[in-house]
């Protein structure tokens, strides 16, 4: 009886180990974001055309995003793509592409809770831009002009579990 009970303890934990959730705004976790703004039609479809266009003619846009409260150093990065007309997400992880040009590129950081609220729901991109909540470097003028994608971007923490531990650097 006491091995069974024993065994079963194990593979409970086991269980919840396998199913954790990745730390948020990790490679993992940006991935998975990466996943669900191709599934975003706010994001594909808002976000195609002009803005996707404003890449200095590279065919790609990169934004970096991180927890202010976790460093710089665990920054990820998402590769987004003119793909069939669409603005895709073709990579979320790891930097790839250190050198940003923030004429057309994003580098997006806020605080853990800051990341919590806006992916709640709770004020959108004017709101977390003017009170810095969110702090921005890019072209400001572009990202004013597609709030509407911007926001269902700043939502992302919202439908993607994560840890609230800081990623690993």
């Amino acid at each position: 009886m006491k091995f069974t009970t024993i065994a079963l303890a194990a593979l409970t934990a086991l269980a919840t180990t396998a199913h954790a959730a990745p730390a948020m705004m990790s490679a993992e976790w940006t991935a998975q974001a990466c996943d669900a703004w191709n599934k975003d039609a706010t994001l594909t479809g808002g976000l195609a055309g002009k803005w996707i266009g404003n890449d200095k003619d590279r065919g790609y846009k990169i934004i970096h995003l991180y927890r202010t409260d976790c460093g710089e150093s665990t920054m990820t990065e998402m590769k987004i793509m003119n793909k069939d007309g669409k603005a895709m997400c073709v990579y979320g992880g790891a930097v790839q592409n250190a050198q940003m040009d923030h004429d057309v590129d994003y580098t997006m950081h806020a605080t853990t809770e800051r990341w919590d609220e806006m992916g709640a729901g709770e004020y959108g991109p004017m709101k977390a831009m003017f009170f810095q909540r969110l702090k921005f470097s890019g072209p400001k003028m572009e990202a004013m002009g597609v709030m509407g994608p911007f926001e269902a971007f700043l939502r992302l923490p919202g439908k993607i579990a994560g840890d609230k531990a800081c990623p690993a650097k």
